[in-house]
């Protein structure tokens, strides 16, 4: 990709690898990609961006990025001070989210937690984290400790050609284009004795121990002080859960396209792009 660099962050606590894209005096813009994907998610939609300085990071446990330590766990509270220390090291006070699917779940708990930090929100089909209710709390602990236990002994899969490990990327729990798989796996695998295997952290699939209730979750949307747009990819994840979009202080445009439109197609990106381009230019 043209025009983009790539940099590593040194936080303390870990090291994480980002994209950057756009003016060094654009407005600062910290992306988020989803679950299991990593950087790439906004090759296709930052270059088509104005005015914005985008720093689009593989989340730890992810693409280039460091896993965390033995023990350490993946909450959603340490990817947002995770965000907080890139910012630091950048030197921005205040800064922009934009955020798909998991990305956008922590630009939104982040937006609410420290409001006065954040400047404004571009979300992609993706608002709060799923709910559970409270009946099944220590149900759910008890699973996700099994789980811990048993994730030692187990290894990766491998898949014999770099094809094989696209195509099941591309029949993920979250189907995606060919192309956006491939754009995925150049920051995704890793050549291993056999073939080829994912880069992420294998403890990213583990259950979380503890989920929020929905009216906790919504308790970070009420907060969020800045300007927010939320994409909702039509044939994804959020457009059949009205009642949740009804509840939404936010700016919503529905797009058409799956969970990852943004990536899936140059169309799609355009879309998003040009929704994004006037929530941005907006003073």
């Amino acid at each position: 990709m043209s025009g983009v660099e790539e940099v590593r962050l040194n936080l303390g606590h870990i090291e994480l690898a980002a994209h950057l894209f756009g003016p060094q005096q654009g407005i600062p813009v910290i992306a988020l990609h989803g679950w299991l994907d990593n950087a790439n998610t906004f090759a296709r939609l930052a270059p088509r961006l104005h005015g914005l300085r985008i720093v689009a990071l593989d989340l730890a446990g992810h693409g280039y990025s460091d896993h965390r330590p033995v023990g350490a766990g993946y909450a959603l509270w340490d990817y947002a001070h995770d965000v907080l220390r890139v910012a630091e090291q950048l030197g921005w006070q205040r800064f922009a989210l934009l955020g798909h699917s998991l990305g956008a779940i922590i630009s939104v708990i982040l937006a609410g937690a420290l409001p006065e930090r954040v400047t404004r929100l571009a979300l992609i089909d993706g608002v709060i984290p799923p709910g559970a209710g409270p009946q099944d709390t220590a149900e759910r602990m008890g699973m996700a400790l099994q789980a811990q236990l048993r994730q030692g002994g187990k290894g990766k899969t491998v898949y014999p050609t770099l094809e094989l490990a696209v195509q099941a990327r591309m029949q993920g729990m979250v189907a995606v284009t060919r192309e956006a798989a491939e754009l995925l796996a150049q920051r995704g695998l890793m050549p291993v004795p056999g073939g080829y295997t994912w880069r992420s952290d294998s403890r990213l699939t583990l259950p979380s121990p503890l989920r929020m209730s929905e009216e906790q979750a919504l308790t970070f949307v009420r907060r969020i002080a800045c300007p927010t747009q939320l994409v909702v990819a039509a044939d994804g994840m959020l457009a059949r859960n009205t009642p949740l979009l009804e509840q939404l202080p936010f700016k919503l445009e529905q797009l058409p396209g799956g969970h990852h439109l943004h990536l899936n197609d140059e169309s799609g990106a355009s879309l998003v792009a040009d929704c994004f381009n006037r929530f941005f230019a907006i003073s």
